[in-house]
């Protein structure tokens, strides 16, 4: 079950919200450093380690073989300016691809041993058009061009972030232990700088990037559909689900929603391109501790994205650049995570560790 049953009530989620468990971040350094391995000679791995110890509660860590790719598919009416490379309409083809195992992040997960669920929160198509379980979410078909019009109402866009909590749910209980977490949708990245633009107080030039690899004609269309959907959503900063419904979509509301509710349930998570630096920006505004239990995958070079990481003091783990979305980036960051959680819990103490933990349990 969701957190909330009634009126959704975002205030109370920031002192739901816990940190993880600092005793088991200091016991993993502690172990670190009793095994035996030069100071510092596993790089940021340590720290990875360290972290999931906390996350997991645990030290020594579980090893991670139950990743997900959880991706949230919508299309957005602001598409229709010719905003991105992908026609309007595309994000039914995209979703099609990750199902059928054609896509880039199909092919990685199959690599690296880890599902994928794709929840359809508002592509325009119809209800039948994909298999069993995957609209099950659907909040509405398409969104309003944000330029103009709002993405979502508000009753929209509470029922998104009540379904991304509640796919955040079924995910804890069938025992997913972390989550990629991605988009499919064909105009997100402008949806992405518009909410990054507002929460950061950027101007539409600062945070407009080249998304689905966009010309330079392209990206003033681009620029200048953020800068009016900017003028939109200033007014309503202060009210994240009004923010949401006016310049987000379906997708944004429930990856806002799943972030929340997945650091509530202890669930951590790698965030992937821009639209998901953007869902953790406005889940941050939400719940001030949410960030320490998410990872970035990867840089993809957008400046939006960047922004967004400066704001909530988030490094990426890697930085190759991939813009293709699904989550596709921050899935290569898994094997780093699985190394982690593998050397802390596997590698043997240093002899003289070892003898004095013999004792300590005599």
């Amino acid at each position: 079950m969701s957190t909330f049953d009634s009126a959704l009530d975002l205030d109370a989620f920031s002192a739901l919200v816990a940190r993880p468990d600092d005793e088991y971040r200091q016991a993993a350094d502690e172990r670190w450093a009793a095994l035996g391995q030069p100071r510092g000679s596993l790089g940021q791995l340590q720290g990875l380690g360290s972290w999931l110890a906390s996350v997991q509660a645990k030290c020594p860590t579980r090893p991670i073989d139950r990743a997900k790719v959880v991706l949230f598919a919508a299309d957005h009416g602001i598409a229709a300016l010719g905003v991105s490379a992908l026609p309007p309409g595309s994000t039914a083809r995209q979703v099609h691809a990750v199902l059928d195992g054609s896509a880039a992040v199909s092919v990685l997960a199959r690599r690296f041993g880890a599902q994928i669920r794709v929840v359809d929160v508002g592509v325009d198509a119809e209800p039948d058009a994909f298999p069993a379980g995957v609209s099950d979410h659907r909040v509405r078909r398409g969104s309003g061009r944000i330029d103009v019009e709002n993405a979502l109402t508000r009753e929209q866009a509470e029922a998104a972030f009540r379904a991304g909590m509640a796919v955040a749910d079924e995910e804890a209980d069938s025992g997913t232990d972390l989550v990629v977490l991605g988009d499919l949708g064909a105009g997100s990245t402008t949806v992405a700088a518009v909410l990054v633009g507002a929460l950061c107080g950027s101007d539409a030039a600062a945070v407009t990037g080249r998304g689905s690899g966009i010309d330079d004609r392209v990206w003033m269309v681009k620029c200048a559909a953020i800068r009016d959907s900017l003028r939109r959503a200033r007014p309503v900063l202060a009210d994240q689900l009004e923010l949401l419904a006016a310049t987000g979509g379906a997708d944004f509301a429930a990856m806002t929603g799943f972030l929340i509710q997945s650091s509530l349930r202890r669930t951590p998570v790698l965030l992937d391109g821009v639209v998901s630096a953007a869902c953790a920006l406005v889940a941050q505004r939400i719940a001030f501790r949410a960030p320490e239990w998410w990872r970035a995958g990867q840089a993809t070079g957008e400046p939006a994205q960047t922004k967004a990481y400066e704001r909530m003091s988030i490094d990426p783990l890697l930085d190759q650049r991939v813009s293709l979305g699904a989550g596709t980036g921050a899935l290569m960051a898994l094997p780093l995570l699985q190394a982690a959680s593998t050397l802390l819990a596997e590698l043997p103490l240093a002899p003289a560790a070892a003898a004095a933990a013999a004792a300590k349990d005599a």
